[in-house]
């Protein structure tokens, strides 16, 4: 369900958006759509996850109009999507053919192929930086001159494609439950309403359209004691991630393109039975998303573990978690309210007048 502005009072709601772009222009400032790409990527990385659709042009187109509203950016790039043809589905992409930027383990201290750490915001000292409030295009021009003039590491050293998993040592040494494949189709939930119970397929789909706001909300309750789920976080990946497609007759599938993904896999430690005695493994939670948005995977992996065990808790709850991480569920819902409801308000206001009316007879 998503509301949208209902119709009446034509020439009052032509005012309106007329004054709306009036709002967006009035200082004399312009800011282009390439200037929003180059400057506010985790922006835009969040808006991408949060529609289903990777397009860095198009959310920063979203992000101008919408003046940085980012569920009305959402609701924009949604609305376009469901427009487009879908012509191909892309072959299964493994993450382990991903090109890395950035790589950590929060785990272990030594990972085969190194941590990377990349470019994040983890190693800032969080304080207002003042001279961005003054910086010239010369400034700008200056630092990246001085940043090419950096000595960097033999490219030929760095080992950056087919990096093996974190998880995957721990498989070897039994440490972690094992399933077999699954090689069911997987559901679309863009073409096909949830229905509950639901798989796991619909579950990550959903989470990772989902809000990043609330999605951390729920992981950071599992962690708090609404949940079972308190993970080490084993891997985090950020990298350009290669697209194929399968074309009808054709044997090999063609690259069509890559995608910035974050890729978060979480190690939980759980009891299981084994020999009538319990013993200690390591379940896995998952999250993925577009761009770099690494607190929502994380997040998105607590809580896809949270929902896959099961339990009593509000994060346990599929239909309570997955009916309220959607952004364009939950803000039409809410902002349906400015719409008219006369009608409905009038009858209940007569209901409370005859009922007063009658209790003082």
């Amino acid at each position: 369900m998503a509301y949208v502005a209902v119709r009446g009072g034509s020439e009052a709601i032509e005012a309106s958006l007329e004054h709306l772009q009036y709002e967006r222009i009035k200082s004399g400032e312009h800011v282009t759509v390439q200037k929003l790409l180059g400057t506010m990527r985790g922006f835009l990385d969040q808006i991408m996850s949060e529609s289903s659709l990777y397009s860095e042009q198009l959310a920063a187109l979203a992000m101008k109009q919408s003046e940085g509203n980012q569920e009305e950016a959402v609701f924009l790039l949604r609305a376009h999507r469901s427009t487009l043809p879908r012509l191909y589905y892309s072959t299964i992409t493994d993450p382990r053919d991903m090109f890395v930027l950035r790589r950590i383990s929060s785990s272990f201290k030594d990972i085969p192929g190194g941590q990377l750490l990349g470019a994040s915001h983890d190693y800032l000292h969080r304080l207002l930086d003042f001279s961005l409030m003054t910086e010239t295009k010369e400034d700008v021009e200056r630092k990246i001159e001085q940043f090419n003039a950096l000595e960097k590491p033999e490219t030929s050293k760095l080992q950056l494609e087919k990096l093996p998993k974190v998880m995957d040592y721990l498989r070897e040494e039994n440490l972690i439950r094992t399933f077999p494949l699954n090689d069911v189709e997987p559901s679309d939930v863009t073409k096909q309403a949830l229905a509950f119970p639901t798989n796991r397929s619909q579950r990550l789909q959903t989470l990772t359209r989902g809000q990043t706001g609330t999605v951390t909300s729920f992981g950071y309750a599992g962690l708090r004691g609404y949940g079972a789920s308190h993970p080490n976080v084993g891997e985090v990946r950020v990298g350009m991630q290669p697209i194929h497609v399968e074309i009808d007759g054709d044997d090999d599938p063609y690259y069509i393109g890559s995608i910035k993904l974050t890729e978060v896999e979480s190690f939980i430690p759980v009891n299981v039975d084994d020999e009538q005695q319990q013993v200690l493994e390591f379940d896995i939670g998952y999250g993925a998303c577009f761009g770099q948005n690494e607190t929502k995977a994380i997040a998105m992996s607590i809580v896809d573990h949270a929902l896959e065990t099961g339990g009593n808790t509000p994060i346990h709850d599929e239909e309570f978690v997955l009916l309220h991480v959607d952004i364009i569920e939950s803000t039409g819902f809410i902002s349906h309210l400015k719409m008219p409801h006369y009608v409905t308000f009038q009858s209940k206001l007569e209901q409370m007048r005859t009922i007063k009316k009658e209790g003082k007879r």
